[in-house]
């Protein structure tokens, strides 16, 4: 028997539905979805998804045994199926961590496994900090620190030079005077009552660019679903919305800043090492700054979590928490 043979390769759980389905109602008007599916007395996680404005999927349910865990997913302010869609009022990084506390005191969870990529790994971690005795274990994939550099990067020359064609579409949609930032660029162009009738149009560019960047080997699937107008516009809406304010953070590296108050969560970060929306840098910077932490750089991966070896990775850690 050769090694390959002998690795035992995880998939997803098989499909499961959702036990109970519901919105919860916030201060500010907003109705947060949350579904619970699983085992109602399992280990609680929460499926913290990416974006901002990605919202969930039923798939995203199958990276745990449901004979384990108490599954909980959520869709952030403004998307998915919450309401109002693609809405930015009242809708901050501080309002999303509100939220997820909501989240657990309505479900009487104790504390919880987080369990996010993405822009999830930066909202996981913040929550973390701030609510340190109510998280388990972080399980974290594609990380993403909400720091200048990784926007830069990503709208940028860092991302544009591997994937040249979609930078070339997705920036020649804004003028050339205003290709020195063109996040807010976009930002105006998916917001402002001048640019209306192009809200969509500029959306669909906007999740399309992420869209042919977030795994190794093209993805037309994922392509299609990026240009679906529901998806795209409160994708687009909220992520400039984050992206123009600096994630609303207090400063540029207030993550790594702030590692110490995580020293007792068992952390796991899981990296593609061709993730060409979130560069390993910043899981290997996490992961100095959080020693403890168990760090694995997978060598045939790119960004999205559902690339076999992703899958089987964040599976093994969901067993292992």
């Amino acid at each position: 028997m050769n090694q390959s043979q002998k690795i035992n390769i995880r998939n997803l759980y098989p499909e499961i539905e959702a036990y109970k389905k519901e919105w919860l109602k916030t201060e500010d008007g907003c109705e947060i979805y949350v579904e619970q599916s699983g085992n109602p007395d399992g280990l609680p996680v929460l499926f913290v998804h990416g974006g901002p404005g990605g919202g969930t999927m039923p798939s995203q349910r199958r990276f745990f045994d449901p004979e384990k865990y108490h599954i909980i997913l959520f869709d952030q302010r403004g998307c998915g199926l919450s309401k109002p869609q693609a809405s930015l009022k009242h809708n901050t990084t501080w309002h999303l961590i509100a939220d997820m506390e909501m989240i657990r005191k309505h479900l009487d969870v104790d504390a919880w496994v987080l369990f996010g990529g993405s822009w999830g790994s930066t909202l996981s971690l913040l929550y973390a900090q701030k609510f340190p005795n109510r998280v388990r274990a972080l399980i974290l994939r594609g990380i993403f620190l909400m720091r200048q550099r990784e926007l830069n990067w990503f709208y940028g020359p860092g991302t544009g030079a591997i994937f040249p064609e979609a930078w070339e579409r997705f920036s020649s949609q804004i003028p050339e005077e205003e290709h020195d930032n063109i996040i807010k660029a976009y930002y105006k162009r998916v917001t402002a009552a001048e640019f209306k009738d192009q809200h969509l149009h500029f959306a669909c560019e906007w999740s399309l660019y992420e869209g042919s960047a977030v795994t190794l080997v093209p993805d037309d699937q994922q392509k299609s679903h990026a240009m679906e107008p529901s998806f795209a516009l409160a994708f687009a809406r909220i992520e400039t919305h984050y992206f123009a304010n600096n994630g609303f953070l207090e400063c540029d590296n207030q993550i790594l800043q702030n590692t110490e108050t995580l020293k007792h969560i068992p952390t796991t970060l899981v990296q593609g090492r061709y993730d060409a929306i979130c560069p390993t840098v910043s899981a290997w910077e996490l992961k100095r700054a959080m020693p403890w932490a168990k760090l694995k750089i997978l060598p045939v991966a790119g960004h999205s979590a559902f690339e076999p070896p992703m899958k089987h990775q964040l599976i093994l850690a969901t067993e292992r928490a």
